[in-house]
């Protein structure tokens, strides 16, 4: 059964980007944190170096995933992925498509009609494997709505200190979790929690 699952890098602290929107630091670990090669595919393809257990941490997660969702904010800091997502189609949630777009041979798609709409076509679109989600306001939209499975956190050996928080605009707290799978890389510590439902 498709999950749908937000993934974000994160300080320590709990910021996701700087005051400028920049997640440089918060990404660092992708490149800087080993000699294990991992290729990220899409249409401009990275290859990050990461440590042996971010490596098969990484290859594991994104063999789950089938499609993405995420906001317009992280599409725009992203250019549109150059128009194909490495994790599969992708769904951002806007309230108005962006000029030039959708474009011929792309795998992004918008949604104008909410985070409902953008779940269902996600995981139609995923043909079983989990959705992946980007973007503090969208994965706070969807834990606010019970629609997400499970929260996956790259916690950077970092205190950012000021910026954008994951967590900000919670409805409905506390909120238990689930336990934690942990995988301990270099600079960063992988964790995943299952959002119980309420």
């Amino acid at each position: 059964m498709s999950k749908v699952i937000a993934i974000m890098s994160m300080s320590l602290d709990g910021y996701v980007a700087d005051l400028n929107d920049g997640v440089s630091e918060v990404f660092d670990w992708y490149f800087k944190s080993g000699d294990v090669e991992f290729h990220g595919g899409g249409a401009d393809p990275m290859t990050f170096k990461v440590s042996r257990p971010s490596a098969e941490h990484l290859r594991g997660l994104w063999t789950e995933l089938g499609a993405a969702l995420t906001g317009r904010r992280t599409f725009d800091k992203a250019h549109g992925w150059d128009g194909n997502h490495a994790w599969g189609p992708a769904f951002v949630l806007t309230h108005q498509v962006p000029a030039g777009w959708p474009r011929p041979n792309s795998n992004v798609h918008f949604v104008t009609d909410g985070i409902e709409s953008a779940v269902k076509q996600a995981k139609a679109a995923a043909g079983g494997k989990s959705v992946g989600v980007h973007g503090a306001d969208t994965i706070q939209q969807l834990l606010n709505a019970g629609l997400l499975d499970e929260i996956h956190v790259d916690i950077t050996a970092l205190l950012l200190g000021s910026g954008v928080r994951l967590f900000d605009h919670l409805a409905g707290t506390p909120a238990v979790l689930g336990n934690p799978t942990v995988i301990a890389g270099v600079g960063v510590t992988h964790l995943r929690y299952p959002v119980r439902k309420a």
